[in-house]
């Protein structure tokens, strides 16, 4: 007898369930090979809700780079009286500054020059020179203008909002989604990534597949990314001169001799590639029509903009995200570029908000019309804010801004949060949260919630511990944004 089989039979039954990864692994298997889908099994999470879930589904739109969220949505008119003055320390408070700017001999006030006006039910201000379109949908809206994180550089912020930790390694948003609530749809990933290309590639910031990783989570749930120039996923049609008979009778051959190993092995990465080639397999025949738009009415594309028309922009990606929600893909993750302004805030906004304004409209709305808005959870944001004064000067009126963490805005709509909701304050300088507060772990456990799960019981067995996607540290609800 092999020695692994000899350890497999000397389990007690305590050691067996206790380890748990054997049967996670089967009925995560059963799943991605449509046994759940004929009624054979269920998701091993998805049985075990916490809540009644408020969204199937979630679309995030991530600007990388940090958005400036008094020259969007938080609005401080006050500031025109401090253009050019230095920032007080008495709101500076001593906190960290990045390198950047940390040996500037002033820190000098740049006021936002956009016109600003309000919208909505509740009055939102917000820029309506850059956001025309976006403006007519607050009332669908929640915004947080109190967010907040540890993290000031790049890397470990947007690791920080991917995955509730700054170190690099752990499993993102999407993977807990997809190990949570398994699979709608199984010729399609659970999770896809999309990386729009910003029409002004200024300052780009480097974005990895380590921001989609499954960390310790089991591998079928990293997500996927989806190219923008040839075809959508890298060897998804057959090489020239291999028939699909072909390949399948080879996909059959290497699935009996996985199978052989992973029953000899007990590993469940064995599993995930079993069910990752299936789900190729299927995806020759399911990607090809969800990437062809040659379907949708001009209707479509009047509501999301020209730009939908053409592969790798903002508008384009949205569109194919709205596609992958009715296809029941349960996360998206869309990542938007170039939003680091260090410099020519002026130059490089107006390009920035032209390529979100109308496909974050279209895509609310378009949801909306086709009822999908009421349990697909859509979130806006970056990985944190910009400071009020300005990096290097002022010149000419136009200005840069550094990294600010202490605050920022992000936006939700749909799943079950409250349309036209305006939740927490900062001080006059966009500089501090003045009221309500809301951690990155807060959102995430916001996000849990709205998808059924108790963070604090939402979890998986790793070295020892039980992993939450919000850690050990105190998290809450906003219940201030929920309907």
């Amino acid at each position: 007898m092999h020695p692994l089989t000899d350890f497999a039979n000397l389990q007690t039954r305590r050691q067996f369930f206790s380890n748990g990864t054997n049967a996670l692994g089967m009925a995560a298997l059963a799943t991605l090979l449509g046994q759940e889908a004929k009624g054979e099994g269920a998701h091993p999470i998805q049985s075990a809700l916490q809540f009644a879930p408020k969204a199937k589904r979630v679309i995030y739109l991530h600007m990388v780079g940090g958005p400036s969220q008094m020259d969007l949505f938080d609005y401080k008119p006050e500031m025109a009286k401090w253009y050019d003055k230095d920032l007080p320390e008495s709101i500076r408070k001593g906190q960290r500054l990045t390198t950047m700017t940390s040996n500037q001999k002033r820190f000098p006030i740049a006021p936002s020059k956009y016109q600003f006006a309000q919208y909505g039910q509740n009055g939102m201000w917000m820029n309506s020179e850059l956001l025309p379109w976006f403006t007519k949908c607050v009332d669908d809206v929640a915004f947080i203008r109190s967010m907040h994180t540890e993290a000031i550089n790049h890397e470990p912020a947007i690791t920080m909002m991917q995955s509730g930790n700054q170190l690099a390694g752990r499993p993102c948003l999407g993977s807990w989604t997809s190990y949570g609530l398994g699979s709608a749809n199984e010729d399609l990933p659970t999770f896809v990534v999309l990386v729009a290309e910003p029409t002004n590639r200024e300052q780009l910031q480097a974005i990895s597949g380590k921001l989609w990783t499954s960390g310790f989570l089991p591998g079928q749930h990293a997500g996927v990314a989806f190219r923008s120039k040839g075809d959508p996923i890298l060897y998804i049609n057959n090489p020239p001169g291999v028939t699909t008979d072909v390949r399948r009778n080879t996909l059959d051959g290497i699935r009996a001799l996985n199978e052989q190993n992973a029953a000899l092995i007990g590993d469940q990465e064995i599993r995930t590639r079993i069910a990752q080639y299936e789900m190729a397999f299927r995806m020759q025949a399911s990607v090809p029509d969800l990437t062809d738009f040659s379907s949708e009415p001009a209707s479509t594309f009047d509501l999301y903009g020209a730009d939908a028309k053409k592969p790798g922009t903002f508008a384009n990606s949205v569109l194919l995200a709205r596609r992958l929600a009715e296809r029941g893909v349960r996360f998206t993750q869309i990542y938007h570029n170039n939003w680091d302004h260090h410099s020519n805030v002026n130059g490089r906004m107006p390009s920035q908000c032209r390529d979100i304004d109308q496909p974050c409209f279209g895509l609310i709305q378009d949801l909306k019309q086709r009822g999908l808005l009421d349990d697909t959870l859509v979130l806006w944001g970056g990985e944190f804010g910009r400071t009020i004064y300005s990096q290097g000067g002022l010149s000419k009126n136009n200005y840069g801004r550094d990294h600010h963490p202490r605050c920022f805005t992000m936006w939700a709509a749909g799943g079950g949060i409250k349309g036209g909701a305006v939740y927490g304050e900062t001080d006059e300088f966009s500089y501090n949260i003045t009221e309500n507060p809301v951690h990155v772990r807060d959102l995430h456990a916001t996000l849990l919630q709205l998808l059924g799960f108790d963070h604090n019981r939402f979890s998986f067995k790793w070295q020892g511990l039980d992993a939450r996607l919000t850690g050990v540290e105190a998290a809450k609800v906003v219940q201030g944004i929920l309907a």
